[in-house]
C-alpha cells in the first residue's frame, strides 16, 4: 500500500515557478466557497498565512508571501484553493514564449 501511494504521488508532482523565494505575481485560488489571495512579499517577510495555507506554501518552497482567505475557512477547502492558486502561477519566460514577445 505504501509503494502504491508513493507511485501515485510521484505521478502528480507539479513544478511551482518562484522568483527569489516568493511568487512571480499576485494570484487568486478558488475552491468551492473558499477564495485565497496570495501576494508576493519582499525578502524577510516570511509566510504570513493561516496554518492550512502555510503548510502548503512552505512545502512548495515559498519563503515570502502574504495571504488572505475569503469565504469558508474550512481546512480542506483552503488547502485545495491554495493549490489551485499555485498551479495558476506562470513565470516570465513561459509568458514570453506563449506570446512570442519579450517583456521588460
Amino acid at each position: 500500500a505504501v509503494e502504491k501511494g508513493m507511485k501515485d504521488a510521484k505521478k502528480t508532482l507539479y513544478a511551482i515557478p518562484l522568483v527569489g523565494g516568493t511568487l512571480p505575481h499576485q494570484v487568486m485560488g478558488k475552491f468551492r466557497a473558499t477564495t485565497i489571495t496570495m501576494v508576493p512579499a519582499s525578502p524577510g517577510t516570511g509566510v504570513i498565512a493561516g496554518s492550512s495555507a502555510r503548510a502548503v506554501l512552505e512545502f512548495a518552497g515559498v519563503q515570502n508571501v502574504l495571504t488572505k482567505v475569503y469565504g469558508s475557512t474550512s481546512a480542506k477547502n483552503v488547502v485545495k484553493a491554495t493549490l489551485d492558486g499555485l498551479l495558476k502561477l506562470r513565470s516570465k519566460e513561459s509568458i514570453e514564449s506563449l506570446r512570442g514577445v519579450t517583456l521588460s
